[in-house]
């Protein structure tokens, strides 16, 4: 198999090819998502014909961006660009304009693929750019000559070629788009759907926005196995009991989610209310899950397999995983587990030198190799060879690995045990402290549902932020007695609950500006008190 599309037009021709993909609009049935993403690429392939005055000008490998909701309307669009030969980066439309901007400067696409919804707002971003709407592109009927035009592209596209670019943060200030290709994701997804059992029958619940990678694994399993895809609207990730009462009329059996969208359910003690008791497997990524979350899902779904998940967007998607053990005492933190088939995970210490599994809770940095890693970073070579390095313990031959910046340890079974980023790490009165340990720490209190620290450069200071029952005089009593009074933050500050970004993830920068300006704090405290009461 070389290609994505594989996956869907083999679905589309079995009886799973009757199963559906369900947004909040309307639903489809795979044979008929075919046809749809077909037309989308015909008509694409004949803007691409119209831009070089050929119609034999094929635009191979080239960005072509999509600003859209999550949605049917978002995948065929997808699709319709795999389909005409290029590669597709979402354009989350809750991004600022001027992050968008520089995307569309970083992948210099020649079309935007939009909707009637936010037209404007592509056009306002877009100057010279071309904009396609959706809802045209839909409609297009394929000719006999388009056809043949589809068929000429596939036979020109290789496994190697990328397939969609997700971007992310830059240390530079510029966004990084991460670029990964069919064979990373073909890799990735055939393990992944074989090892958790993944088949038609099953009705896979998607939480995570199209352009965060838990979503491909979402997508491309369902696309895989002819699962029915149930695309599952932002808005309900804000009310935790219509979101259960959504899980059960669907009959959701298989959950790739965010920590922070499990624990809003826990939070919230949804399961008081309501228990999606066709769920089947739980599979969770992003950040570390807090203990006591997991035990409440696991106490109230105890035929579920339960699953930690880790790996960077650079790798494609996920390459350890932890099978969660009703039995095993979990207290001293949650393994990340062993590697994915295919995929090689070793740590390197401070001097690049090979920690082994024999040398217990010794900590050194994530580093991983295989098929699986991204090609890099689109229009940026310099950011590319940073972190996409030579192996410094291979002198023999050239053997790329990628470099996750994530420090780990190995524990008594040999499995890898996070302990937090290396850009996390800090110096504090002369030592040497992971923010981790302390929001570990935080987390073993009672009544504590969530909690993060932050470290204020400027003022050398610990600040350390908790949604639960205690006052911060209270809560820091507690803390002392847990940790040494280094590691205790010398401000503590309530919250009615946890900054989250688009990605599902504790927004740390949100809470280190609410750190440094009271005011700006208090005026988030008054904005999360009105929401919840809405």
């Amino acid at each position: 198999m070389r290609n994505v599309l594989e996956y869907l037009e083999k679905t589309a021709c079995l009886k799973s090819g009757e199963n559906t993909i369900l947004d909040a609009v309307e639903e489809i049935s795979y044979k008929d998502f075919v046809q749809t993403s077909q037309g989308v690429g015909a008509s694409l392939l004949s803007h691409y014909a119209k831009l070089c005055f050929s119609s034999s000008c094929y635009p191979l490998r080239k960005p072509v961006l999509v600003l859209m909701d999550k949605g049917i309307n978002a995948l065929s669009a997808f699709m319709g660009i795999v389909y005409a030969g290029c590669f597709y980066v979402l354009l989350n439309p809750d991004l600022p304009e001027e992050r968008i901007k520089n995307i569309l400067f970083i992948s210099s696409p020649e079309f935007i693929i939009t909707d009637e919804k936010y037209s404007g707002k592509a056009i306002s971003a877009a100057g010279n750019i071309t904009i396609l709407k959706i809802e045209e592109l839909r409609k297009h009927k394929i000719s006999e000559d388009e056809k043949q035009r589809l068929i000429e592209v596939r036979n020109k596209m290789i496994d190697a070629d990328p397939l969609y670019a997700n971007f992310t943060s830059g240390s530079t200030g510029m966004p990084k788009g991460v670029l990964i290709s069919h064979r990373s994701v073909i890799d990735f997804i055939d393990q992944y759907t074989k090892i958790f059992d993944i088949i038609p029958e099953d009705v896979i619940g998607n939480q995570a926005p199209l352009d965060f990678d838990v979503s491909v694994k979402d997508i491309y399993s369902a696309f895989k196995t002819g699962a029915k895809l149930v695309i599952i609207e932002k808005a309900l990730f804000s009310k935790p009991m219509e979101l259960l009462d959504y899980l059960c009329n669907n009959k959701i059996t298989v959950m790739t989610w965010a920590v922070s969208a499990l624990c809003l359910i826990t939070t919230f003690h949804g399961f008081d209310y309501r228990v999606p008791e066709t769920v089947k497997k739980v599979l969770f990524s992003g950040e570390v899950m807090p203990l006591k979350h997991l035990q409440e899902w696991m106490k109230y779904l105890p035929e579920t397999i339960f699953v930690n998940l880790y790996g960077p967007t650079e790798i494609t998607c996920n390459c350890t995983y932890h099978v969660m053990e009703r039995t095993r005492n979990y207290e001293n933190g949650i393994p990340i587990g062993k590697a994915f088939p295919n995929k090689r995970i070793f740590l390197l210490d401070k001097d690049n030198e090979l920690i082994y599994p024999t040398d217990k809770r010794k900590i050194g940095e994530i580093c991983v190799v295989g098929t699986a890693l991204a090609l890099g970073y689109y229009n940026s070579n310099q950011e590319t060879e940073k972190v996409f390095i030579q192996n410094p313990s291979n002198s023999m031959f050239k053997e790329r690995i990628y470099c996750t910046g994530d420090l780990a340890f190995y524990d008594e079974n040999q499995d890898l045990v996070f302990v937090g980023r290396k850009d996390f790490q800090i110096k504090y009165m002369g030592h040497r402290i992971e923010l981790e340990e302390i929001e570990r720490s935080m987390m073993e209190i009672d009544g504590i549902e969530r909690s993060c620290c932050v470290f204020d450069e400027k003022k050398s200071r610990l600040i350390g932020f908790y949604v639960g029952k205690y006052e911060s005089k209270e809560f820091h009593k507690l803390l002392s007695v847990k940790l040494p009074a280094f590691m205790v933050p010398g401000i503590l500050r309530p919250l009615l609950k946890m900054p989250i970004t688009k990605n599902g993830k504790i927004d740390r920068k949100l809470l280190l500006s609410l750190a440094v300006d009271r005011k700006a704090y208090k005026k988030y405290l008054e904005e999360a008190s009105t929401s919840m009461q809405e």
